[in-house]
């Protein structure tokens, strides 16, 4: 293994593979995204409801949404790094995946019969730590199944797709709601049957590929005196390999845009309270941030592999700058409110699967799932910080200077994010 530098794009001779390799999609990233659509039509269709559920019907406040915010976006955290590790061990990260994605499906049920605060808490956490242990094993399967060159792209494929489901989600959950007011319950159980479907086609329709041994097949001696340095059937995982200047880099950006990245719940809550409209119309909100997300996954992918990755993961903090800003606004009308929308769809497209793309960049074949599972982890840990610290926020000064207070933060962090990638070209980890 060698660290070799490479060109703004983030690949060794990106330019002339670039020019001769047309863009293929795999079959596998399309199932997968397949999975990821059905699974987010489960997930986001209560994901649009909780905040409205928990304040609400549960009549909590925000300290304890903010603390459940918290547990949505860094319980995962715990399992990650574990469920990568597990998944390059084994060599076999559709099983870690299904395993994830079945422990969020069986939270589905438990959400019909939690009643109070700590069992709703409870279940949230199950679903999340199912996410945890699902997300690195998948997207190392996208990374392998992925041309190199494209990667971004491929991964806006994926995220599309995925975000197709979570554009579904809140708009089924409006559909209930609209027919059958508090109807949360109605809304569990379409979640929960949404749920069944994306496991059952990863399990019967997705591959279930060894790469590491594939690897290790292409790579065998063309002839007997030919010199084998590992064990068949063996590739080596070492943590070591993650240790490089790129993956450094890369997490500590990501540790502190996390640390200034607060729960989209939020600012939801900021704009339905700003302009007051009827709670069953909450979950639109969730729809047109994820119809910019849904129009942008691909191009801001494509423009990633062209203009640079770390680029454009730093340019899209600027987006969910702005819309900090615009949520911040006295303005009550709808434009500003679809403009805060827009921003959070272009912040989304711009760093969710560029942010996997690069660490997957950063990894070596036995160590992907692990390389990408540590990027998150640090994301999740950092966001489970920010969520918890802005619901403080929010009840101690108030809605208006809780959103500046984060966007002066978030305008500190870009420029410094600038200065630690500054200097330095991105590297890209080659066996």
């Amino acid at each position: 293994m060698y660290l070799s530098f490479s060109d703004r794009r983030g690949g060794k001779d990106d330019t002339s593979k670039r020019a001769t390799t047309p863009f293929k999609i795999s079959p596998i990233i399309i199932s997968l995204g397949l999975v990821s659509l059905f699974t987010d039509i489960s997930s986001e269709s209560v994901n649009a409801i909780l905040p409205l559920y928990i304040t609400g019907a549960l009549g909590l406040s925000m300290v304890a949404y903010g603390f459940l915010d918290g547990i949505y976006q860094g319980i995962s955290a715990i399992v990650r790094i574990g469920a990568g590790w597990t998944a390059d061990r084994a060599d076999h990260h559709k099983l870690v995946a299904f395993l994830g994605y079945g422990l969020s499906a069986v939270s589905r049920a438990g959400l019909l019969v939690a009643t109070g605060f700590g069992a709703v808490t409870s279940i949230i956490a199950v679903d999340r730590i199912g996410k945890g242990i699902r997300t690195g094993p998948r997207d190392a399967m996208i990374t392998e199944a992925a041309q190199p060159e494209h990667l971004a792209r491929s991964f806006g494929v994926h995220r599309m797709l995925d975000t197709v489901g979570a554009t579904i989600g809140p708009l089924l959950a409006f559909a209930v709601l609209l027919a059958i007011p508090n109807g949360y319950h109605a809304v569990f159980v379409a979640s929960l049957a949404c749920g069944v479907i994306g496991l059952a086609v990863l399990g019967i329709i997705v591959p279930a590929r060894k790469q590491r041994a594939e690897i290790l097949a292409k790579s065998a001696p063309a002839s007997p005196h030919q010199v084998v340095t590992e064990p068949a059937g063996r590739l080596p995982f070492r943590w070591a390999d993650l240790n490089n200047v790129g993956m450094r880099r890369l997490l500590l950006v990501a540790a502190i845009f996390g640390l200034v990245t607060i729960g989209d719940g939020f600012i939801y809550l900021v704009l339905q309270s700003r302009a007051s409209f009827a709670t069953q119309w909450f979950p639109l909100l969730y729809v047109g941030t994820n119809v910019a997300y849904l129009i942008l996954a691909i191009p801001l992918g494509r423009l990633a592999d062209r203009w640079g990755r770390m680029r454009l993961f730093i340019v899209g903090h600027g987006a969910l700058l702005a819309a900090y800003l615009c949520a911040a606004l006295p303005s009550t009308g709808a434009a500003a409110t679809l403009t805060c929308l827009l921003l959070l769809g272009v912040f989304y497209a711009a760093t969710d699967g560029v942010l996997a793309a690069l660490a997957g960049q950063f990894s070596t074949p036995a160590s992907r799932a692990s390389g990408i599972a540590a990027a998150q982890t640090v994301v999740a840990l950092s966001r489970l910080l920010a969520s918890v610290g802005f619901g403080v926020l929010w009840f101690s000064l108030g809605r208006q200077h809780a959103i500046l207070l984060a966007a002066v933060a978030l305008a500190v962090a870009i420029p410094l994010s600038v200065l630690l990638v500054r200097g330095i070209k991105l590297a890209q980890v080659t066996e």
